[in-house]
């Protein structure tokens, strides 16, 4: 079996990085981690392939500068969420800069992906943004979503920047290398390289309770996602977060993490 795949078409890619990639055991957002997602994305900015970064984080990077006497789990979300935003953009805003590359955040709510001006308009400010090189990092507007419309976590939102902007790959980044047949940890589990749409993974998901911190998605809805891009012919990919280029060996071909395809 050959140990690489032809992605020599690539020229634009989503990188959707969740909270426990950016984070370490005491929930603090880890600085060299955002430097070196950003240090890969630089790099593939010198091969002319632009990367859309759908970054989380927000509401940890809230957690970690206030308390709050808030009840109401969705009011908490939305404080934690409308001050951790701006610390979480000053942090990549910051590395960025160091290379000498400028990035933008780019928030919005589920009715924007639907049909119309609102789609349209989204679509004209990312298209901008990326014919000048400048990086978008895109999140949810949680200051405006209403609850029953909110996406379902970063990873739906990661898949609809991807379809709307014809990428050809999405990545979500997690803190395992990808899906297996059963817990990480387990000697007899092994990583399942390939998925296509129409096959049975989801019985080897090990479910999990997530802290409020720790973001609203999981493997389950990562695979869910995945199939739902691939179908809609964007390779996607789950791969660990944490490992060294993982961005970039997959870009280069190298048979890392999960893929799935239609």
């Amino acid at each position: 079996m050959s140990t690489t795949r032809d992605h020599s078409n690539v020229k634009r890619i989503v990188v959707k990085v969740g909270t426990n990639v950016m984070t370490n055991k005491d929930n603090r957002i880890v600085g060299p981690i955002l430097k070196r997602l950003v240090d890969q994305i630089a790099e593939l900015y010198e091969r002319d392939i632009m990367t859309i970064l759908v970054s989380s984080g927000s509401v940890i990077a809230g957690m970690e500068v206030m308390d709050s006497d808030i009840t109401d789990p969705t009011v908490r979300r939305q404080v934690f969420s409308a001050v951790g935003q701006p610390r979480m953009m000053r942090h990549y805003y910051s590395i960025f800069h160091d290379y000498g590359m400028r990035c933008a955040q780019v928030l919005a709510t589920k009715r924007d992906f639907s049909p119309g001006k609102h789609r349209e308009n989204m679509i004209n400010c990312y298209e901008g943004l990326l014919s000048q090189g400048v990086i978008p990092i895109a999140n949810e507007d949680d200051a405006v979503s209403l609850s029953m419309s909110m996406f379902s976590d970063n990873d739906e939102l990661a898949s609809l920047v991807a379809e709307l902007l014809n990428a050809d790959m999405l990545v979500l980044l997690t803190d395992t290398d990808g899906l297996y047949t059963g817990h990480p940890d387990d000697d007899e589990s092994r990583l399942i390289s390939n998925v296509t749409t129409d096959q049975d993974v989801e019985k080897y998901i090990q479910k999990s309770n997530k802290g409020e911190a720790e973001g609203r998605g999981g493997m389950e809805s990562k695979l869910g996602v995945a199939k739902a891009t691939a179908a809609k012919d964007i390779p996607t990919f789950i791969a660990n977060g944490k490992q060294e280029r993982v961005i970039i060996d997959l870009v280069d071909g190298k048979e890392i993490g999960t893929r799935i395809i239609d």
